[in-house]
């Protein structure tokens, strides 16, 4: 039996999880009240802990802090005064909850003033309105904080590859999800807006710069189980039919996201490494598609007490011999780039259409390779041989195109739009 990595049923526990997530919208609009804004609505959020989920120090009167205790099923809050007070989390009504929680907030010092409608929810009910009884099953929620526990650690592990702008880890209590989001640089596109129950001007200031992000669903919003999902905005071309890994994971016309299934990632032979070769190939068929400049974004992931090698010395050193020679394999229709560096191999593939033009169609650095100017290295090649060779370039590739986008000096071996 997996015992990090718990099987989760949701169909079972959905009285449960919807309650638990209008409970979390309770603490999470007492914290959104009281936060200055952060970008993409990051002051929000909740972060996993070893024993639930906790909202970080809240600025209201001494300084607040809530926790969801799923070890000893209570709320707790704690503030800078040093007094705690904590409520049991049961069966009961979002009424009653709400009733507890401004209670709980008050006696800790704080004012407990915030919106009382959910949101992202179907037919959303005030909270003081809310009377339904709800059911509690603590084993469900301790599985889902298991499993929590398990996924926060590998979506970490996923982050510290990255070295542009990237969220932390968080669950946010509106869609009652686990997320991590990757950003180009660029701006997007404005965003449509049109959540249920959210207002447009947030989800349009969450989508204003072009992200890559994954994150993790219980149940519930089109789904009768917990998965994984991962989507791009705006989408690429192509996007919908990239391969992407493992095997369990598909395109879900209806959310227009790639899924993977939870009960394919409990399962697997290896739990973490199924989840984070779905986090790495939807992020890349992302970024390649997007024509991120992904060797300027990526690195190798971080291990314990191991400095990242810094990109200046790549930028401001020719490679030395220690970092291989690129190669160039020429076939009459086909060929590539390709330099090996430690036993690791990175390549730039390439087809020919007449004799006087190459067509750059792909590029892949291994992830050991990142961070070290690697893709660099084989499009520079390609261009210093399309000199040579009185040759042009077309780059198909999109992190071919953007290497070369961002070099006027290069522009001269590029095939010219036609007027």
């Amino acid at each position: 039996m997996n015992t990090h990595w718990p099987r989760l049923d949701y169909l079972s526990w959905r009285e449960t999880c919807s309650a638990l997530h209008l409970y979390l919208q309770v603490a999470g609009k007492y914290r959104l009240a009281h936060t200055p804004w952060l970008n993409h609505s990051w002051n929000a959020t909740f972060y996993v802990t070893p024993r639930g989920l906790a909202s970080s120090p809240i600025p209201d009167g001494p300084g607040i802090e809530i926790l969801f205790d799923f070890l000893e099923h209570r709320v707790v809050g704690t503030c800078g005064e040093g007094r705690q007070k904590s409520f049991d989390l049961g069966p009961t009504t979002v009424a009653d909850f709400h009733a507890r929680f401004v209670q709980l907030v008050s006696d800790l010092g704080g004012t407990p003033t915030f919106n009382g409608q959910p949101n992202e929810v179907p037919h959303p009910v005030p909270f003081v309105d809310d009377d339904r009884d709800r059911p509690y099953d603590r084993e469900a929620v301790r599985n889902f904080h298991q499993a929590l526990i398990a996924m926060d650690k590998v979506f970490n592990r996923f982050r510290t590859s990255f070295l542009g702008k990237s969220s932390p880890v968080h669950l946010f209590w509106g869609s009652f999800d686990l997320a991590l989001t990757r950003f180009s640089g660029r701006r997007a596109p404005l965003h449509p807006g049109g959540v249920p129950a959210l207002p447009d001007d947030v989800a349009q200031e969450a989508y204003d710069r072009e992200v890559s992000s994954a994150g993790f669903w219980p149940g519930g919003g089109g789904l009768d189980y917990a998965a994984f999902y991962a989507y791009a905005y705006p989408a690429p071309n192509g996007y919908r039919g990239a391969a992407v890994q493992p095997d369990e994971a598909f395109w879900h016309e209806g959310l227009s996201e790639f899924v993977l299934p939870y009960d394919a990632v409990q399962s697997a032979a290896d739990p973490d490494e199924a989840l984070m070769a779905f986090l790495v190939s939807t992020y890349e068929a992302a970024a390649e598609l997007g024509g991120w400049d992904r060797d300027l974004l990526e690195c190798e992931h971080g291990e314990p007490r191991k400095v990242r090698a810094p990109d200046a010395a790549a930028v401001s050193t020719p490679a030395e011999a220690g970092d291989g020679q690129v190669e160039r394999e020429d076939g009459a229709a086909k060929g590539r780039y390709r330099l090996v560096i430690d036993g690791a191999e990175a390549e730039m593939t390439y087809s020919r259409a007449g004799d006087g033009m190459i067509i750059i169609d792909h590029t892949h650095v291994p992830e050991a390779l990142r961070g070290r100017k690697v893709g660099e290295r084989l499009v520079r090649q390609a261009v210093e041989d399309a000199r040579r060779d009185g040759i042009v370039i077309v780059p198909l590739c999109p992190f071919a195109k953007a290497q070369i986008d961002r070099r006027p000096e290069w522009q001269d071996v590029i095939r010219q739009p036609v007027n």
